[in-house]
């Protein structure tokens, strides 16, 4: 019959999906190794901190002064005698003049521009470590989220292995007339069903393993949380008030830390533009063989542009409003603090009060009855609807109650990404 060859396909994808087609190692890992192995060896933080090293380079560059200047010019021919680069002195003799000039930075600019390169090196520094609070929240989350959906993916496995053993035996029974045919349907179709979903959940797997992988920098491995679930159910929504948590936030969040400079590094530009409108002055020392009113002529001279048509005006302004729309996106960054923090904080009073009211009892009652209720159905001691819709129950409930607890640690984790600190760490 046809539905043979279709759950012969589907049961396959099932096996695939199971099994990486690709070898791959599996790595069973504690979130503190994890993240060991993060700050080791993601090359995104390699990259930030050589960022952080070519801006410690442009401060030694900033500190240093111009260099002199030396020119030099000496008679190439000379018409009267007629003879290149002619030696001595008087009207046969050659022309020899040299000048050593210094430019010498007006109005602080030097100082300035050092300000702003140790700025843009703290600045560089915050990216570092926003880096690093950003990736850490994405592996911290992707490592709790992979364990409970694998707990999830157990729930699929089970029920689809017992579905399994209800085919076989309606395949043995194929025929002789003892099993409805309309009940074998039932039974492949509900085998159906959850091979797709358990199809759909290990392509979420698989795709939290990819995001993962990138952030450890590991390579054709599944990687399997250990996660301390006794150390998760201690944390206490209101071991932290919220002001606590808000002053946090203030003093560590990088994004905050990030916002400040980059005002700080505008203003410092402001006044760096403002002192460029000085003119810098150039001082000389010169010699001239016999080309001025004496012989031998030595001079000091000095020079210097006239801002007449160039004060460096737009440059200025440029600078200005760069400052204002630095110092209104730092505003906007501390106006977001507070709600950011205290929506974490809600949802971890909600989601906390959600896992306490699930009762242990009942889904330990759920994987006793399950086996039971197989059999049983098996024995046909209770109808097909009774024993589908209670392995439906049995695997919403699983699920949910996953989910959940996923939700509760996500919400301690939201905490501690909005503060800049890991107040609750397993």
């Amino acid at each position: 019959m046809l539905l043979k060859p279709i759950f012969l396909t589907l049961f396959s994808l099932w096996i695939l999906g199971g099994k990486a087609q690709i070898p791959t190692d599996t790595l069973r890992i504690n979130l503190d190794s994890a993240e060991h192995l993060f700050v080791s060896g993601n090359f995104s933080l390699l990259a930030q901190k050589y960022n952080i090293q070519a801006q410690q380079a442009l401060e030694i560059q900033a500190r240093l002064y111009p260099n002199p200047n030396l020119a030099a010019s000496y008679s190439l021919y000379n018409a009267h005698s007629k003879t290149f680069f002619p030696v001595g002195s008087g009207v046969d003799g050659g022309e020899l003049s040299a000048q050593l000039s210094q430019l010498i930075y007006l109005a602080g600019q030097r100082n300035k521009q050092v300000k702003i390169a140790q700025a843009n090196t703290q600045l560089a520094s915050y990216q570092f470590f926003d880096l690093i609070r950003t990736l850490k929240y994405t592996l911290r989350t992707d490592f709790f989220n992979i364990y409970y959906l694998l707990q999830s993916s157990g729930v699929y496995a089970e029920e689809i292995k017992s579905l399994q053993e209800v085919v076989a035996a309606f395949n043995e029974q194929e025929g002789k007339g003892y099993i409805a045919e309309k009940e074998v349907v039932r039974v492949k179709a509900q085998l159906y069903t959850l091979l797709s979903e358990y199809n759909d959940l290990q392509n979420q797997i698989n795709d939290l393993q990819s995001d993962l992988r990138l952030i450890l920098q590991v390579k054709n491995t599944f990687i399997s949380p250990v996660v301390d679930t006794e150390a998760i159910k201690s944390f206490d929504p209101a071991a932290y008030t919220l002001n606590t948590l808000l002053d946090s936030a203030y003093k560590n969040r990088t994004d905050l830390l990030i916002a400040r400079t980059y005002v700080d590094v505008s203003k410092l530009n402001y006044n760096y533009q403002k002192a460029l409108a000085v003119p810098n002055l150039t001082l000389s020392l010169a010699y001239d063989q016999q080309g001025s009113y004496v012989n031998n002529l030595s001079s000091l001279g000095a020079a210097i542009d006239l801002p007449f048509f160039n004060r460096n005006k737009g440059n200025i302004l440029s600078a200005k409003l760069t400052t204002d729309a630095s110092t209104a996106v730092q505003q906007s960054t501390e106006a977001s603090v507070q709600e950011t923090v205290f929506r974490a904080l809600q949802k971890a009073f909600s989601n906390d009060k959600m896992v306490k009211n699930i009762d242990p009892a009942f889904l330990s009652d759920f994987d006793r009855l399950l086996h039971e209720v197989l059999i049983n159905y098996q024995k046909r001691n209770i109808t097909l609807l009774d024993f589908l819709d209670f392995y439906d129950s049995y695997k919403q409930n699983i699920l949910a109650s996953n989910n959940i607890r996923f939700n509760r640690i996500s919400a301690f984790e939201d905490i501690n990404f909005y503060t800049g600190t890991e107040f609750f760490h397993p």
